[in-house]
């Protein structure tokens, strides 16, 4: 595997959010995955940040591969200009396969689904089941509280400061991603449970 990005997963909201800097900042996310090359791999949606972003890479001319689950395609939630929809039978499968088929993951701002997975592969990574880099687009601060919470949780002895050395954040897409390609030049050989067969 070479140590550029290919492919990079986002977790993101399923709605827009109620004020527009979050999808302009998803588009400008997706126009500069494309412009860089590097395939999307996201939840599958057309609806809310997922279609935003899924729209601005497959305009820019790169692959957006879809993972959903089989009981969301039945509710018309698919993206109808995917790439590649891969259809599973749970949300487990679809965290495992979408942390599969990416060298990095990105989080956007979004609801309970984001969190929880942005933290299962920050836990994947803490517990050493990978090393691929994970970064946060804080758009306008939202997630200021989250990245305070983080920071609380290790002064107060509950999370490790070499946990919180695993995740990299920017408020501006162009500045993220040249953080996690330094990252994923750095360790180019992902390990563990998530490698790529």
């Amino acid at each position: 595997m070479t140590a550029r990005l290919n492919a990079l997963c986002v977790f993101c909201g399923s709605s827009l959010g109620s004020s527009d800097v979050y999808r302009q900042g998803a588009l400008a996310f997706g126009a500069e995955l494309a412009r860089r090359g590097v395939d999307l791999v996201w939840g599958g949606g057309h609806v809310g940040l997922m279609g935003v972003i899924a729209d601005a890479v497959l305009d820019g001319g790169r692959r957006a591969i879809g993972v959903i689950p089989q009981f969301m395609v039945g509710r018309e939630l698919a993206h109808p200009r995917a790439s590649e929809l891969a259809v599973v039978d749970s949300m487990h499968s679809r965290k495992a396969t979408m942390a599969a088929r990416a060298d990095a993951f990105v989080l956007l701002p979004g609801g309970l689904g984001s969190f929880e997975e942005f933290f299962e592969v920050l836990t994947w990574a803490q517990l050493e089941l990978h090393d691929k880099p994970i970064g946060v687009l804080n758009l306008a601060g939202y997630f200021d509280p989250l990245l305070e919470l983080l920071s609380h949780a290790s002064r107060e002895g509950f999370v490790h400061h070499r946990s919180l050395d695993l995740l990299v954040s920017a408020q501006h897409p162009t500045s993220l991603l040249d953080q996690l390609e330094a990252r994923r030049v750095a360790t180019p050989a992902s390990r563990g449970l998530l490698d790529r067969t």
